[in-house]
């Protein structure tokens, strides 16, 4: 059973945030890189994702590069906020901030360190759903935060927040994700069901899921749009090699410290002359591991 009635479908971009050798946000490569993954067919860009290094920059500098991206974007396709913190204070003010830009929706990641309990994450969200009137989408990523948004606690929050509309769900087992699908479509139907890894697609779709909110989109969102169209129109053997290309490319997330180094150097390597900046704490991408990202993607 697909869902293509839900509220927010298809493949979203969480974007790397370019900056320059010196960490500045280098407005001028990601308006460009923005617009290819709009050209390739992406249907939504999210700022500010873990892959965007949400947890690294200033809320002021975010709200700018929000304003930004939504500006650049103008209506083409959806734009997602990341407003994550663990200071519920600087959560809501960055989803206002984020409501005035114009985004389309808010991505909510739960708060970590201190793994919330199922009544602490109940309020956290509640909180920030009340804060505007902009839909959120769930993110759950246990390996980060310390704790798991389960398919009961996502099924409690819908039923009590309408504004709740989606869970991008990063978590390594398509069970869980397939679990929270049964536990929330009773309730609300329409409730988009993301995964967090690229390679798991179409076993979303099969499992009445959305899509993907996936870091390898940054690097080919040409077939990443390719495996949406051909799924949705039943050309599966196409889908079937689009998958085929994207399980070789998982290899790319290996290949560095941090599999944010390891995106930026693949979109470097794929011709936009981008730094490969990570902000610190983190280890750089090293020559050697650039090669081996080069030799990827060729």
């Amino acid at each position: 059973m697909t869902n293509s009635a839900s509220v927010f479908s298809g493949v979203i971009c969480p974007s790397i945030t370019i900056t320059d050798d010196e960490g500045n946000i280098d407005y001028d490569l990601w308006g460009r890189h923005l617009d290819h993954l709009i050209e390739a067919g992406i249907d939504g860009v999210l700022v500010f994702g873990s892959i965007g290094e949400f947890y690294a920059f200033p809320l002021e500098v975010k709200r700018r590069a929000v304003d930004f991206v939504v500006q650049h974007v103008a209506g083409r396709i959806n734009v997602f906020a990341g407003v994550g913190d663990t200071n519920i204070d600087k959560v809501t003010d960055f989803a206002k901030a984020a409501e005035k830009s114009g985004v389309d929706a808010l991505v909510v990641v739960s708060p970590y360190y201190f793994g919330p309990t199922p009544d602490a994450a109940k309020a956290y969200f509640g909180a920030v759903a009340s804060a505007t009137d902009l839909p959120v989408i769930l993110y759950n990523f246990p390996p980060r935060t310390g704790s798991d948004l389960t398919p009961q606690l996502v099924a409690d929050l819908v039923a009590e927040h309408p504004t709740i509309v989606g869970i991008k769900d990063t978590v390594d087992t398509i069970s869980h994700t397939r679990k929270i699908i049964r536990a929330v479509h009773p309730i609300k139907p329409n409730f988009s069901v993301f995964s967090g890894f690229d390679e798991y697609y179409l076993v979303n779709r099969v499992s009445g899921g959305s899509g993907v909110i996936c870091g390898l989109t940054n690097v080919e969102p040409e077939t990443f749009a390719r495996l949406h169209g051909a799924y949705e129109s039943g050309d599966y053997a196409t889908a079937i090699e689009a998958a085929e290309r994207i399980s070789h490319l998982m290899a790319i997330y290996d290949q560095a410290d941090l599999f944010i180094s390891a995106i930026k150097g693949a979109v470097k390597a794929k011709g936009l002359p981008i730094s490969t900046l990570v902000r610190e704490p983190a280890v750089q991408l090293t020559d050697g591991q650039y090669a081996n990202i080069r030799a990827i993607l060729e």
